[in-house]
Parts: C-alpha cells; sequence; structure tokens
C-alpha cells in the first residue's frame, strides 16, 4: 500500500521533475520531446494549466519566466492521487502533505475532523491560521520557504505586497493552481479570490499584516 504510492511520487517526479535533466517535461521545455510522444498525464497536466491559465486571466502559467513549469498543478495533482491510492487500498483515514499542499481524507480519530496549522509567512513559530475540516484540499503558495519562485507572468517579477496565499477546495490540483495565480496577482489578488467557484475560499496574508479571508475559507 505505502510502497505503491510512494512509487507513484516517484514516477511523477521523473517524469514533471524540472530538476531532472532527463525528465519528460525538461525534455519538452528544450523541445526534445514532442508534446504527441509525451506520457498521457503529461499531455493532460499541460492541457489542464491551459484550461486555468485562461481562467485566471493568464496569472496561472506553466510558461511564467520563460520555461515549462507545470509545479503549481502537478504537485497537488500528485498528492491528491496520493489519497486516492491509499483510499483504494482501504485506508479510510488520511492526510497527505507535501510542500504546503494537503489533502485530508476522513476524519483524524478519534477526532471528529483534522485541524490543520497554516503556518505565518513571518513568525516562523506561530501559525497565521486553524482550519478544522474533513474531506478538504489545503493548498499555500508564497514565497518565503522557495524564495521568489512564483512570478506575475505579465510582468515577469515577483509579485508585490502579498506574503502567502492558502486556498481550500474539493479538488487539491485546483486549490493550488488558484493559490499560485492569487499570490502572483500580488495586492489584487484578494478581490480575485473573492470571486472563486462554490467549494472553494482563501486566505491571503499581505506584507502589511493584515489577513484576508474569503467567506468560504473554513478557519476556526
Amino acid at each position: 500500500m505505502l510502497d505503491a504510492t510512494f512509487d507513484w511520487l516517484r514516477d511523477v517526479d521523473a517524469v514533471f521533475s524540472t530538476y531532472r535533466d532527463d525528465s519528460e517535461i525538461s525534455r519538452l521545455g528544450r523541445g526534445e520531446l514532442v508534446l504527441e510522444d509525451a506520457n498521457p498525464d503529461v499531455r493532460w497536466v499541460l492541457a489542464r494549466c491551459e484550461e486555468l491559465r485562461d481562467e485566471t486571466g493568464g496569472y496561472f502559467d506553466a510558461r511564467a519566466g520563460g520555461s515549462l513549469d507545470p509545479s503549481g498543478l502537478v504537485k497537488g495533482w500528485a498528492v491528491e492521487r496520493a489519497a486516492s491510492l491509499l483510499e483504494e487500498a482501504g485506508v479510510r483515514n488520511v492526510a497527505v502533505s507535501a510542500g504546503g499542499d494537503m489533502c485530508l481524507r476522513g476524519r483524524a480519530l478519534p477526532e471528529p475532523g483534522w485541524r490543520v496549522g497554516i503556518q505565518h509567512p513571518i513568525e516562523r513559530d506561530r501559525v497565521a491560521a486553524v482550519i478544522e475540516a474533513n474531506d478538504l484540499a489545503v493548498a499555500t503558495s508564497g514565497a518565503y520557504t522557495r524564495g521568489d519562485h512564483v512570478l506575475d507572468p505579465h510582468s515577469g517579477r515577483p509579485p508585490a505586497g502579498v506574503l502567502s496565499v492558502t486556498v481550500t477546495g474539493p479538488d487539491l490540483a485546483v486549490a493550488d493552481a488558484y493559490a499560485t495565480a492569487a499570490f502572483a496577482m500580488g495586492e489584487a489578488g484578494p478581490a480575485w479570490t473573492a470571486r472563486l467557484p462554490r467549494g472553494y475560499g482563501a486566505m491571503t496574508a499581505l506584507a502589511d499584516g493584515r489577513l484576508l479571508s474569503t467567506a468560504g475559507f473554513p478557519a476556526v
């Protein structure tokens, strides 16, 4: 069960890692592989990235910065699939987490639900908010862990005025893409997240210390 789940995550890394010269994503970016010959998962991910690029007004862009990098969708998609593999093996209560993305299934027995702390973007020993929920996806995008790796695709520069964006909802891949897009928008992100589709909520930590949450964000 666990071996199959870790095998899946290793396979995803082998295909999608931008740090591996031999990954299909790296080869596509260099023009050494044509999309028609790529893994079906690669074709699906890139097609979904294009849909989300249109939905976010271009702020979620797998080619921001001039290189092919669909990590803003792949990480959430991979974690969600890992949780599904565990469920298919009979696990009913599980939390799978990777790099700011978390997929919650079932509940944290004996508690009635999962409690997830969202790390404060400046004070590393504090949480900015606590979420209590069952069967929920949680994705956070920010610059405080990996530096300025998210760029505004329209300007080519890191966003200003925002420290992090957390998005919750039913689909982790989509939540991950929404969080990336809202963070790339900078100070305009909160107004955009206020119009997220039903079932999704967001919390934005601004550089001036304010925390702005939408009505659908499940903080306690």
